[in-house]
């Protein structure tokens, strides 16, 4: 079990002196060793809008730790890195859609499994619901899950031939931004009704730092609502008749 051992012998140098014993050698002894880890890097968030775009979404001033959803995007040669995280401990995505509805649109997610790892796995929405597709373009991947967020990194080509589930990145594509709980690794509805959606298509040639305000921290900044808003003042100083 632990490799070849010698027997135990001892001589006599001479009458009445002590005897000189030779133990046994061990050799291969399995000393256990654990395989080397690298850590996760943290995301870098102010390399957004200078070497890579970023989306944010949240609180103002959130970073990839605090948002409820953060994406960053950079080209490195053939390939464009991806770095996602979110406040969830099922799974986190980001969807490529030639238009801002869900439907015929390339998934990327990376899911938080019942073992703790985390897995960036592919789907294709169809309708409302997220295929997944064995073709996965992802390629580099690393995630963890710590402080109740999954995160994770991953590289994927900016263009993958005779595929219709795969979109060319060289392309502009609207971002779709969602996330939510998972069972047993397996993804299921997101966490609220209406994602956010990039405003316009996204070129992953452009590096933007994009904030977008979560519910709690939106204002009436639409021109209907500044409407709405002159049209109550005005009342309210009138009176009514």
């Amino acid at each position: 079990m632990y490799g070849e051992q010698e027997e135990c012998t001892h001589s006599w140098e001479a009458a009445g002196s002590l005897p000189q014993f030779v133990f046994p050698k061990l050799s291969g002894y399995p000393f256990p060793t654990a395989p080397p880890v690298d850590p996760f890097a943290k995301i870098r968030v102010d390399d957004c809008g200078k070497t890579k775009g970023c989306f944010r979404y949240g609180k103002p001033g959130c970073n990839a730790e605090t948002c409820d959803y953060f994406l960053s995007y950079r080209r490195i040669g053939a390939d464009v890195e991806f770095e996602l995280s979110a406040d969830t401990d099922g799974w986190v995505a980001v969807g490529f859609s030639s238009d801002k509805k869900m439907g015929g649109d390339d998934v990327m997610a990376c899911v938080h499994d019942d073992n703790g790892r985390v897995r960036i796995q592919h789907f294709y929405n169809v309708g409302q619901w997220a295929k997944e597709i064995q073709r996965n373009p992802a390629r580099d991947e690393e995630g963890v899950f710590e402080n109740n967020r999954v995160t994770c990194r991953f590289k994927r080509p900016l263009y993958v031939p005779r595929d219709e589930t795969i979109v060319d990145l060289h392309l502009s594509w609207y971002y779709l931004f969602a996330w939510g709980p998972a069972i047993q690794g397996s993804i299921t509805r997101h966490d609220i009704d209406s994602p956010p959606v990039s405003e316009r298509a996204v070129s992953i040639y452009k590096y933007e730092d994009i904030f977008m305000p979560s519910a709690a921290y939106q204002t009436f900044s639409s021109p209907f609502c500044l409407l709405l808003i002159v049209a109550l003042t005005f009342y309210l100083l009138m009176g009514t008749p």
